[in-house]
């Protein structure tokens, strides 16, 4: 029999705004605030009122545009105080929200740009000439691309209407009075809760990313889900980071639609940087993190080598996530606490947004454990062997999920939709885990396929084809290559044309050229004759891996740099 959680759920069907602010015109706190910049905090941030405020303006603005009913608008930024008024923005005006990875070259974005057609593109400073470019490839008009930049709330008349190369966001925002007019569609039966709000791309082992629909429902499921397990305590007194990107699905919902829901304060960074994050610590007293393996090492590290230095005595709660996290590398992130926290680890995944399988805040365990936690209100979940035969507690097997928070599908793609999806609603994950007597889960290991380059997924299917581009080369695979510790690098094993002088620094500069930064081939490239496959023509991926690890025990180093 599947698990089930035991405590209890009751699914409730609403738009995201109004899960939010319940109406555009209830009265909402004015005075705290709730989201902000920590390198500006005294006048850049918003309280849960103006947030709504500011939302509406956008919204506003938007269908005066001609956006309708199921557009898309992209963002294509880093982390931004604004970036939730782009998100409610668009869900008000029965937009979908479209996210992408602000460190994505133009051939990259292009492919994003293809699939969901955005009606308006919102690009960072730094992303504009991508978006550009991005645009041209796709056969999209420039004229959609905006220039995205923060503006001072309250300071509504400052910023300018156009930029040096054309739109800027700021005309899509309409002034407070008309903004306050706006009433956004209470979406309050199954079917209307059931529209898509957001699109997060999720890379496939397959091909190219894939768009996973998520809808109002599943935001405001997982929102629900995630209050009665991690918001036990006054939410009012507790204050957060966010470190994680704002693209991703896990920062996007747990920072942008629970956090506010509860009024806790987020502080939102810009980027991650260790230093920053180390000193906002003490200067906010904040009192809890949610961390990607890679920065929890690094915080690690860095604190225990500077004893004395750091003060982390405010935090009182860490969750960990992205990746799994050994024993030992969590026993030692502990030791910075003193022993006085144990560091918990959650699992999800862009299709089962955001979190699924996590730690009650208020579990009487006090020892570390590399446990992902148990799963939340509505949850369903069993473990499978490669004959679709359910395994008992113990057996490891292929995790399957069920529950309010898993994907509607991925976007305009039936055939990888009946894949993920079974009829009756299971998601198969690709995950293998086991299941032990107390309903507690553990993941083996990430979707085999995938490379996890310091918490971001890169596909090797991708980066197959792409090597598969060039002229010179015949055939190619791709594999995550373990080096010292915990992290991966891509690494490829080609082969090459007869006669061929191609050399292996000439094909790292060829993907380098055209692939973000986390998908280079920072392991390296190996000659082969042939890559090995199975009869249908499958990668025997682990056969690769085994071959790097015994290439660099004898000495053939991985690049390793990024």
């Amino acid at each position: 029999m599947p698990s089930k959680s035991q405590l209890p759920w009751v699914p409730v069907h609403q738009s995201v705004p109004s899960f939010l602010f319940e109406s555009p015109t209830a009265t909402l706190p004015s005075t705290k605030p709730i989201i902000i910049d920590p390198k500006r905090p005294k006048t850049h941030y918003f309280t849960l009122h103006t947030l709504r405020e500011w939302s509406k303006r956008l919204a506003t603005g938007l269908v005066a545009a001609g956006f309708e009913a199921g557009d898309r608008v992209m963002l294509f930024s880093g982390n931004d105080l604004f970036t939730p008024v782009v998100v409610l923005g668009t869900l008000m005006a029965e937009g979908i929200y479209n996210s992408a990875n602000p460190a994505y070259t133009p051939r990259e974005l292009a492919h994003q740009l293809k699939d969901s057609e955005p009606k308006f593109i919102l690009a960072a400073d730094n992303c504009l000439d991508r978006a550009l470019e991005a645009a041209d490839l796709a056969g999209l008009s420039r004229s959609r691309v905006y220039l995205f930049e923060t503006i001072q709330p309250g300071h509504e008349n400052t910023a300018p209407q156009t930029s040096m190369v054309g739109n800027h966001w700021r005309s899509l925002i309409s002034t407070p009075d008309a903004g306050e007019d706006f009433k956004w569609k209470e979406l309050n039966t199954p079917e209307l809760s059931n529209r898509t709000a957001i699109l997060v791309y999720s890379s496939g082992t397959t091909g190219l990313p894939k768009g996973v629909e998520l809808t109002h429902y599943n935001l405001i499921s997982n929102a629900r889900q995630l209050r009665q397990v991690q918001f036990t305590t006054d939410p009012s007194s507790r204050r957060a980071l966010c470190c994680v990107p704002l693209y991703h699905g896990l920062g996007l919902v747990y920072y942008m639609i629970v956090a506010p829901s509860m009024g806790m304060q987020v502080y939102i960074m810009e980027r991650y940087n260790l230093a920053d994050m180390l000193d906002y610590i003490p200067k906010f007293k904040l009192t809890e993190l949610l961390l990607v393996p890679p920065i929890l090492i690094a915080m690690s590290k860095h604190i225990q080598t500077h004893q004395g230095k750091y003060n982390v005595d405010s935090i009182q709660k860490v969750i960990a996530g992205a990746a799994p996290i050994g024993m030992e590398i969590t026993q030692d992130f502990e030791k910075i606490f003193s022993g006085r926290l144990n560091v918990r680890q959650g699992w999800g995944m862009s299709e089962a947004l955001c979190i699924t399988l996590c730690w009650h805040e208020q579990d009487p365990s006090k020892e570390s454990s590399i446990s992902v936690g148990k799963l939340l209100p509505g949850g369903e979940a069993m473990i499978l062997n490669d004959k679709g035969v359910e395994l008992p507690a113990g057996e490891r097997g292929e995790l399957w999920m069920r529950g309010p928070n898993v994907m509607k599908g991925y976007w305009k793609n039936p055939k990888a939709t009946s894949d993920a999806l079974t009829k009756d609603g299971w998601l198969r994950t690709g995950d293998i885990a086991y299941v032990d007597e107390d309903d507690k889960f553990y993941i083996v290991d990430r979707i085999k396929e995938l490379i996890k380059v310091r918490g971001a997924q890169v596909a090797p299917a991708e980066l197959e084809a792409l090597l598969l581009e060039h002229p010179l080369l015949l055939d190619a695979a791709v594999i995550g290559a373990k080096g010292i510790g915990e992290e991966e690098y891509p690494r490829a094993y080609v082969v090459r044309r007869e006669g061929a002088t191609i050399t292996e620094k000439d094909i790292v500069e060829f993907v380098s050229s055209k692939v973000s930064k986390v998908k280079r081939l920072t392991g390296g490239v190996r000659f082969v004759d042939s890559v090995p496959k199975n009869p249908s023509g499958k990668i025997l991926r682990r056969e690769l891996r085994e071959r790097a690890a015994k290439e660099f025990s004898q000495g053939k180093k991985l690049m390793g740099k990024l």
